[in-house]
């Protein structure tokens, strides 16, 4: 593909660059950027609409700051890929969330103009707030310690972190730097009251100097100015909402500015650096996928893309032989809710991700989109259960984290049968460690009285969500991974599985493997290859790793000369309780061979998720040569 032109931007090493710029040479830097975006993008997949609605953004921060001296920090990061074009990895760009390539968010390791890595939301401010007290506490970094900017996107304002930290600075009255990009969309169109009051705030309003000075910035105003903005805010007080909540939390309210607009950035910015005393909030207005027609149109504004065509905007996008877990969790979950009126939804800010867009189009008055607000989501649904309804609260594994306190406390010790449906389990590839789903099966399983379950393929997923639904006696969860199934049979409608039962899928001697979720298919695959050298393996599916099947464990642990269990979490779950179940019956005093197939005590980066499995050792291979490892095999070959 021809590279685009772009005569400016290649002068652009690194932000300090940009100082020798005009103003006029500066938007059109933007407008190369913007070009050069979209050019990699289209070669790479990735976020793309949130990184084209910041690039005057981003020109001017680098412009105006001295990064990475100042520490310009972005909330999530999914919209910092024209961030990296700045700063010194253009020729990198293209190896966008691919193996040993550029990660898709912002990364502590890469790059020191990366002071903070992130790609879950909410935690900007709370980072800008730490660098500037450090600053100003005598902090010591190589690259000194300067401003600190936080930008964060109205979705990610609405979580409870966010105010935690705008709390906090407010009080602490150090200079900090916060600006509110404001585009109207995080990935769902954005729910709640925060939004509304946002969306007040410009309603209508014409982007005015006069009116941004007359609604906060009069602090900022050479002092012959300051008195006659005063006496105009007065005026405007009663035409206008204000910035009166930025206010009351101690932040002087700058805005709102139009975020495509270099002449009212620039300006304001430099403003800003001169004069600022303690914390500033900066409302800007964008528009995500800004500046290229098809994520404009797009309903998610082009916020997760495949590969595609610049002039078409068209996906490349594999077809698909079988449906995906998502996709079947949802159908799944419809067929249940037709039946029973008292099963609702609950999901964080994520309904098209989770697949519940569909359940909102059917039961929209049983759909909760909660924004990005997990431990509300979990407190929520509990409320629910204990109201007498049956929530599904649907969440992807790593965003789960976020509300685990909540899980504790307010469900579990409670007994309530809050339904969590954990999307994204194992691992995810192009998003990497931090969107991996490695820890839930761990950290649910060893909490009393929690039911925790893993479809092994795309019809078994049909049953748990039936299992839930049913399920009565306290919390349950069921994990299933991104992407498609096996392409197995589907069944009209789940059935309920017993609770604590596994099943045996082949029956054989001297190893036993035990396989909790997904890598059924990759154990099986496996057992094709040990056919070959004359050992016979056992294969079963435990469904459950809380409770176990205490019997079939037992039963497999007697009958064979080694057990293996594999499951795609981190150390600490399904094979640990297992572990457990065979010391406390005494299991291993008569020379059982246990071992146990896992993660790796490493976060993984990203890579194609067959890649990252190779990377773990989970994939069929691996399985096998576990197997002839422990059965000595490999090792009377090789001296042979």
């Amino acid at each position: 593909m021809t590279k685009p032109e772009t005569p400016l931007l290649d002068k652009v090493r690194i932000p300090a660059d940009l100082k020798g710029f005009s103003d006029a040479q500066l938007r059109q830097v933007a407008d190369e950027l913007r070009t050069e975006t979209i050019a990699a993008v289209s070669e790479t997949g990735g976020h793309l609409g949130a990184g084209l609605g910041v690039v005057e953004l981003t020109v001017a921060l680098h412009a105006v700051f001295d990064t990475p001296r100042d520490k310009l920090i972005w909330d999530v990061s999914h919209q910092s890929y024209p961030h990296k074009i700045l700063t010194g990895r253009r020729d990198r760009i293209r190896t966008l969330r691919q193996k040993d390539g550029l990660s898709g968010f912002t990364k502590r390791s890469e790059s020191p103009y990366d002071p903070f890595g992130a790609a879950h939301s909410s935690t900007s401010i709370s980072a800008a707030l730490g660098f500037a007290v450090a600053r100003d506490l005598g902090g010591q970094v190589p690259e000194g310690l300067g401003d600190a900017i936080a930008v964060i996107g109205d979705g990610a304002m609405s979580a409870g972190m966010a105010f935690e930290a705008m709390n906090n600075a407010g009080a602490l009255k150090k200079r900090l730097i916060v600006i509110l990009n404001d585009n109207e969309m995080s990935i769902a169109p954005p729910v709640g009251a925060l939004s509304s009051y946002l969306t007040r705030l410009y309603a209508g309003a014409p982007f005015q100097e006069f009116k941004a000075a007359a609604k906060g910035a009069v602090s900022l105003l050479p002092p012959p100015f300051q008195e006659g903005a005063k006496r105009a805010k007065e005026l405007l007080k009663s035409l206008t909402v204000g910035g009166t909540l930025f206010e009351e939390l101690g932040f002087s309210y700058v805005g709102p500015l139009d975020g495509h607009d270099m002449e009212q950035l620039l300006p304001v910015l430099r403003t800003v650096k001169a004069r600022a005393t303690g914390p500033i909030l900066l409302h800007v207005i964008t528009k995500k996928g800004k500046g290229y027609a098809p994520a404009e149109k797009a309903d998610d504004k082009g916020h997760a893309t495949a590969k595609f065509d610049v002039l078409t905007g068209k996906q490349h996008k594999a077809p698909s032989n079988a449906p995906s877990y998502t996709k079947v969790f949802a159908e799944s979950l419809l067929k249940e809710a037709a039946e029973d009126s008292r099963i609702c939804a609950v999901t964080a800010a994520m309904p098209d991700g989770t697949g519940l867009n569909l359940f909102a189009e059917r039961y929209p008055s049983r759909l909760f989109d909660v924004g990005i607000a997990e431990q509300h989501a979990v407190t929520f649904a509990a409320g629910l259960a204990a109201g007498g309804l049956k929530p599904f609260c649907a969440l992807y594994s790593t965003f789960l984290q976020r509300g685990y306190d909540q899980i504790v406390h307010d469900v579990a010790i409670q007994r309530l049968p809050v339904r969590f449906a954990i999307d994204r389990a194992g691992l995810v590839g192009a998003d990497g460690a931090t969107h991996a789903g490695s820890f839930d099966t761990a950290f649910l399983a060893n909490l009393p009285g929690i039911t925790v379950m893993a479809a092994a393929d795309e019809a078994e997923l049909v049953h748990m969500v039936a299992t839930a639904a049913a399920h009565d006696e306290g919390p349950i969860a069921f994990r299933y991974p991104r992407g498609e199934g096996e392409g197995v049979t589907m069944p009209e409608r789940g059935a309920v599985l017993q609770i604590g039962k596994g099943r045996i899928l082949r029956e054989g001697s001297r190893v036993a493997l035990l396989s909790f979720g997904t890598r059924l298919g990759e154990t099986l695959r496996a057992c094709e290859a040990l056919d070959a050298r004359g050992i016979k393996a056992t294969v079963a599916d435990a469904r459950f790793a809380k409770p176990l099947d205490r019997d079939l464990i037992l039963q497999l642990a007697r009958h064979h000369e080694a057990l293996i269990t594999i499951e795609e979490g981190a150390i600490g779950g399904f094979g640990s309780h297992v572990a457990q179940l065979l010391a406390e019956e005494g299991i291993f005093d008569s020379g059982l061979k246990y071992r146990s197939m896992v993660l790796p005590d490493i976060f993984i980066d990203q890579a194609s998720p067959a890649d990252m499995y190779a990377v773990a050792k989970l994939n069929a291979a691996d399985i096998e040569a576990k197997v002839l490892d422990t059965l000595g095999v490999a090792q009377l070959q090789s001296r042979a």
